[in-house]
């Protein structure tokens, strides 16, 4: 992805500030790590009449397969191709616009101590980007663009120029000018405005990103004629997300209408405003999911195979349908943990014979185990090198047997939309491995026929259309026990 910022000067104001108010030196070449790449920045000319500073992303491609982005919609096997050959490594995006942020966080903000009065007044600028995703077209380009004071050349990139009759693709050179802003003001324009135009985001849109955009939207967003598209866009379409951000900008817009400070028109109005209900975490939701699911089954006697310190043995000890608790792990530590949480040495006499906690490895088979309704490996086997994971499945699935087992992992499709996770990591230092969500099917399929269980799959957290869920849960069952196991 490429992007250049370009101005002009003369001997009393020369154009080479333009290094000043970026803080970046044009006489060197600097390169910044970026969680999807290596984000460079040098000036192809430095001049006092004429200054062009260029932000080049050079996206690691394969990192961004591993991590599900590049795979198509649904993580579709037919789309192998589709996951290499794809527009994410060279067309703007919210990768560069996050790479704007990151790489020029002061001059966004309109800081330079250097050179102050330059960071206040406009300047003559020209922006270029040889390739933007426009999900609209050059009349959507002209609408975002030209209220806020650019002059807006916007050319159709041709889908094969060889064969013009093809027609256009989706995507524009294009081509800003504007003697009215400043920088800070520009950068804002495109951190906000080039996600809009793509109208995708490579990260889960949390409830931060609504301070995010008011923030670069400050000054221009409120009065802007395509607010709600904008806003709509920008947060991926999250109608919650959506609404509370117009209610905040139509506290700005009557804050600058009646000269009122904002606070305190957010104050008079706080107690009328419907409060937005904050994101239940995954973790919470990934034991909501078990817990129904147990309960759709009519478990009562459970296994928490792996159960760590305790979290999801301490929900279902508050659920009176589970009568028998048992949680199991091979860390003495996370058990005495786990213990602690639970309180078990000031349990009463009838909580305290509801649960039970031992030490064991998931790698053996344990005559502890038999007998149960249902047994969960929850966040448990990406924990597994993988040459022991049979011996997983057989003391599960082959020796423990009970009627029903729930199994959650990370789908590594999702990994994308944590924009704080660096590209090609997994999202826990011990993860041995993490699997996309055919990788998991396949894996589950293979065990449930071994074995004798059925198998169906099941969302854990928000499913998105693109990379699918955060969490996926299998959940295996066998109404006969004994016949399954003779068969």
């Amino acid at each position: 992805m490429f992007l250049t910022i370009t101005t002009t000067g003369t001997p009393q104001r020369p154009a080479t500030d333009l290094g000043f108010l970026l803080h970046k030196h044009p006489d060197r070449a600097q390169a910044f790590s970026t969680s999807y790449g290596t984000a460079h920045v040098l000036y192809p000319e430095a001049g006092v009449d004429r200054c062009t500073a260029a932000l080049l992303l050079d996206v690691d491609a394969v990192a961004l397969v591993r991590r599900g982005k590049g795979k198509g919609r649904g993580g579709a096997p037919d789309a192998a191709l589709a996951q290499y050959v794809n527009d994410r490594p060279y067309a703007a995006s919210s990768l560069l616009a996050v790479a704007l942020s990151a790489v020029f966080s002061s001059a966004m903000r309109g800081v330079c101590k250097a050179r102050p009065e330059r960071a206040a007044e406009p300047l003559p600028l020209r922006v270029e980007v040889p390739a933007v995703p426009a999900r609209g077209g050059v009349d959507l380009v002209r609408r975002l663009f030209e209220p806020l004071g650019w002059r807006v050349a916007a050319e159709p990139v041709p889908l094969d120029t060889a064969f013009p009759e093809w027609g256009d693709s989706r995507y524009v050179r294009l081509t800003l000018e504007s003697a009215e802003l400043t920088l800070a003001e520009a950068l804002r324009h495109l951190y906000v405005l080039l996600p809009v135009l793509d109208d995708a985001k490579h990260y889960w849109v949390a409830p931060d990103e609504v301070d995010k955009l008011l923030r670069a939207g400050e000054g221009w967003l409120p009065g802007h004629p395509e607010q709600q598209l904008i806003t709509s866009r920008y947060l991926s379409r999250r109608w919650s997300l959506t609404r509370e951000a117009r209610e905040r900008l139509e506290l700005v817009r009557l804050a600058e209408a009646d000269d009122t400070d904002v606070e305190e028109i957010d104050n008079a109005v706080g107690a009328e405003r419907e409060v937005e209900e904050k994101p239940t975490p995954l973790a919470v939701q990934r034991r909501d999911a078990i817990i129904a699911a147990l309960g759709d089954r009519g478990a009562a006697r459970v296994l928490d195979l792996g159960c760590g310190q305790g979290q999801l043995v301490q929900a279902l000890l508050k659920d009176a349908r589970f009568t028998e608790i048992v949680g199991v792990d091979v860390s003495m530590r996370a058990l005495t943990i786990a213990s602690r949480r639970l309180k078990v040495d000031r349990m009463g006499e009838r909580q305290a014979a509801r649960v039970k906690l031992f030490q064991g490895s998931l790698a053996y088979t344990d005559n502890r185990l038999k007998g149960y309704d249902a047994a969960v490996l929850s966040e448990v086997v990406e924990h597994l090198d993988p040459p022991r994971l049979p011996a997983l499945e057989y003391a599960v699935f082959g020796a423990a047997r009970p009627r029903t087992v729930l199994v959650t992992t990370p789908n590594v499709e999702y990994n994308v939309r944590w924009e704080s996770l660096p590209a090609g990591h997994v999202r826990h230092r011990d993860h041995r491995f993490e699997w996309t969500r055919a990788e998991f099917r396949t894996w589950a399929e293979a065990v449930a026929r071994r074995h004798g269980y059925d198998v169906r799959f099941q969302a854990v957290g928000p499913d998105d259309p693109e990379v699918g869920p955060p969490t996926q849960m299998a959940v295996f069952t066998v109404e006969n026990v004994k016949e399954a196991k003779a068969a």
